[in-house]
């Protein structure tokens, strides 16, 4: 008896598994030194784990100067940060794309980083561009603050498929049905993937069509035009409700030597704004032939060309406003339309369930998925189940195997870059990463007292391997606790403090 009461406190007194791998890492001899590389990440939730050596050698004498190994590290090996753009992903590393693609935004509205401040003076418009409808979904309607019915019809008319055509419901913001169609069976899922897949397509025709029309409206043939005017884009993929995205732009003139250069003044404003309309009108790309019917896909209906403007307090967008508002979309995936956030497809196949025409994929079995998952089972909502089952089954068809839509079933059929620009609109992502890794790689210098990164009698020389990812279920914990750390030091630090 008494055997069976100590087995039963054993039992009480064990703790879980996050727990007890918590308290290991806490009383590890390395955390320190675990935490301080988990802090130089901003507490990165995937961290990469390397392994290796870096020596810096001086040139002349071939004296080391400084050596570094992991070999040395309590864990035996580096962590770097994944640098995943998505906050669903990674929170740390997508707070520091979102700062960086502000910077980027910024730098082409107001100048900075190499831009001049003129360019502010350039012509430019905030233009949102839409998809098409591709059957009715639930929605919020508001008029002058008053909530409106979603879709008022006839409460007796219904559709082919015997449901109401309609909706009276007035839809609070956190409703599950929004952006979920009226009639599922009447929506056009073939033509709603189709257009997702060719969106990026139908954006480089856009920005063709805008100088085509600014060089019709100035009375100019294209070449002659790009003589005197550069036209300038960067650019946003928002997800809406529905499972589409919305592109939100900016479209700034300047002369032929980008921002450097103002535009001439004919080329003003009122011919910017002119142009956008009949160019997203013209902007077309039509899908593969295919036995299920050919669509001409388009822009939605819906166009918003707002002025960006140097006053915040004027009828507008202000500079930071805009460049705060794509930098936010940046790090936002397709989760926000009720889809997962990583790739559904098997990594060994790519989707297709076959190596070769002879041979099936041994790891899915043939189905193109990762192993594991099945398309019924996954955490998403039913519109955006049959959205990801279109594209598998769209994939399968050789006519759109160049579009890949089972790899990007996941993204609902888009493939294009969520934020991009044009080469002269600013500064690049990768000159601001750059300029962070001198200054930390400066930084690091001067803590050893080595000469500067100017001075060019000293080599670099390194050889690293991969040696995983990610943490343990204690690790995680203690991650995630550090980036909340780090995000509060960074938000005291730049006065953005909430209260």
């Amino acid at each position: 008896m008494n055997g069976q009461n100590e087995h039963d406190t054993h039992n009480q007194t064990q703790h879980p598994e996050w727990m007890t791998d918590l308290i290991r890492v806490i009383n590890a001899p390395g955390y320190t030194r675990w935490r301080t590389m988990v802090a130089a990440t901003g507490g990165c939730a995937h961290p990469i784990h390397l392994a290796g050596e870096s020596l810096i050698v001086d040139a002349g004498t071939g004296e080391i100067l400084h050596a570094y190994a992991t070999t040395d590290e309590p864990s035996g090996h580096l962590l770097v940060a994944c640098g995943n753009r998505r906050a669903s992903v990674c929170p740390a590393c997508s707070e520091v794309y979102q700062a960086d693609t502000f910077q980027l935004i910024r730098a082409g509205l107001s100048g900075g980083k190499g831009v001049p401040e003129t360019v502010s003076a350039h012509p430019r418009a905030f233009v949102t561009l839409t998809a098409p409808s591709f059957g009715p979904v639930h929605t919020r309607r508001e008029t002058n603050g008053t909530l409106r019915a979603c879709r008022p019809r006839n409460r007796d008319k219904t559709c082919e498929h015997e449901r109401p055509i309609g909706c009276h419901a007035r839809h609070e913001p956190h409703d599950d049905r929004l952006g979920q169609p009226i009639c599922p069976d009447c929506y056009d899922y073939t033509g709603a993937v189709l257009w997702q897949a060719h969106a990026g397509a139908l954006w480089h025709r856009f920005t063709l069509a805008m100088r085509q029309e600014l060089a019709t409206l100035a009375g100019m043939s294209r070449r002659a035009f790009g003589a005197h005017v550069r036209v300038s884009f960067a650019k946003v993929a928002e997800y809406q409700r529905r499972g589409l995205v919305h592109f939100h732009a900016i479209i700034r003139l300047d002369g032929p030597q980008g921002a450097h250069e103002p535009p001439p003044d004919w080329a003003d404003h009122d011919l910017l704004v002119r142009a956008v309309p009949p160019a997203a009108a013209r902007a077309a790309v039509t899908s593969p032939i295919s036995d299920l019917g050919r669509w001409t896909l388009r822009w939605g209906d819906q166009l918003d060309i707002r002025p960006i403007l140097l006053d915040q307090a004027a009828d507008g967008l202000s500079e930071q406003a805009v460049a705060g508002y794509i930098a936010k979309y940046a790090t936002k995936g397709a989760e926000a339309s009720g889809t997962v956030d990583h790739r559904l497809s098997c990594p060994a196949c790519g989707g297709r369930g076959r190596l070769s025409l002879l041979a099936s994929c041994g790891r899915c079995h043939g189905t193109g998925l990762k192993p594991g998952l099945y398309l019924d089972a996954l955490p998403v909502t039913e519109h955006a189940r049959r959205m990801i089952r279109t594209c598998w089954e769209l994939g399968a068809r050789p006519e759109f195997a160049a579009l890949r839509l089972r790899p990007w079933a996941h993204m609902l059929g888009f493939r294009g870059h969520f934020a991009s620009k044009s080469r002269a609109y600013s500064v690049n992502l990768g000159d601001l990463r750059g300029a962070r890794a001198l200054h930390r790689a400066a930084e690091a210098r001067e803590r050893h007292g080595l000469p500067a990164l100017a001075d060019a009698t000293t080599l670099v020389l390194g050889h690293w391997r991969f040696a995983g990812t990610g943490y343990t279920q204690g690790e995680a914990i203690m991650a995630e606790h550090i980036r909340q750390r780090v995000a509060t030091a960074r938000k005291i630090a730049t006065g953005r403090e909430d209260g």
